[in-house]
């Protein structure tokens, strides 16, 4: 993938263009120029520990999703409406996108409260939502399932599991459901993080270019990936091998089996790569190679958010 980057530093934007193959290797194209060329080098904050577990791509029938890499399980339980009909697991992209914006405000604000409203509009239009259409109903829908479900990170360690219990929310961010909307309406202007999360996201704080994010924001499995190479790269210190197993374990959630999920791998990874520059990673028949690499944000960038 760097053979992208330096393309374009090399030869400029229109050449590189010029000499893609199809619509994947052209977004890749676009996402590396638009990384390159991000002037304003805004960062965003996930927890740490979505590095390691995330939610579903798509939407699932099951109440209960269930996610564990190494020593990290991630448990999300499916919330009820005021009927007590269960409104589903969050999913997709942006429902990604509105956590992005929850954890990057508490972290810049150290406050566990964060204005919604227009700001979120704001910020969703920045990442690439459109005003209206199928987008907004989708964050509206979303916005409902993360302010409803509840989750519990567990994470052994030689002292035993540590077991963090609660939700994303204390209060939820329920938007309206007039169908003349033509806005993002929340019940309240602000919302209240949950307080074990609020407390965790503090402890394990990860920043991710916001340039990054915008550009493959409408692919959940190449943000996953993304933010687990930032997590990954800048502390090893050899090559590291990733077998396919693993890789399935952690990605390949909606997969039956592991050669359709081998078969989709490549493209969300290549636009994951083409997102962080400085990344060195190699795929072959066994999986992939992770090389140390510079960090997806300077480390004196890293520093200063903590």
């Amino acid at each position: 993938m760097a053979q992208i980057h330096h393309l374009i530093t090399a030869q400029g934007i229109d050449f590189a263009r010029q000499v893609t193959q199809d619509k994947a290797e052209r977004q890749a194209v676009d996402t590396a120029f638009a990384v390159l060329s991000d002037a304003d080098q805004r960062i965003g904050i996930m927890h740490a520990g979505f590095a390691m577990t995330a939610l579903p791509h798509r939407q699932i029938p099951d109440l209960t999703w269930v996610r564990q890499t190494g020593d990290v399980k991630l448990v999300v339980e499916s919330g009820r409406d005021a009927d007590q009909a269960p409104v589903g697991i969050p999913y997709g992209s942006i429902a990604r996108m509105i956590l992005l914006y929850l954890q990057t405000e508490a972290v810049k604000t150290r406050s566990r409260d964060i204005p919604l409203g227009r700001s979120m509009n704001q910020w969703l239009a920045n990442l690439g939502v459109d005003s209206g259409g199928r987008q907004y109903q989708l964050a509206r829908e979303q916005s409902k399932r993360l302010s409803l479900c509840r989750l519990t990170f567990f994470r052994a360690g030689a002292a035993g599991t540590m077991v963090s219990n609660g939700s994303f929310v204390r209060d939820a961010i329920l938007p309206s459901s007039r169908a003349d909307d033509d806005q993002l309406t929340l019940w309240r202007e602000s919302v209240r993080l949950d307080e074990g999360f609020y407390d965790s996201l503090m402890q394990h704080p990860m920043p991710v270019r916001e340039a990054a994010i915008r550009e493959i924001g409408s692919r959940s499995m190449a943000i996953d990936i993304y933010i687990w190479l930032a997590y990954r790269l800048h502390v090893l210190d050899r090559p590291t091998p990733i077998s396919w197993a693993a890789l399935y374990a952690q990605f390949g959630g909606g997969f039956a089996q592991i050669r359709q999920f081998r078969a989709k791998f490549r493209e969300p990874l290549t636009l994951a790569l083409a997102a962080y520059p400085e990344a060195r990673v190699s795929i072959d028949d066994a999986g992939v190679i992770l090389y140390p690499s510079d960090p997806a944000v300077p480390y004196a960038r890293m520093a200063a958010i903590r």
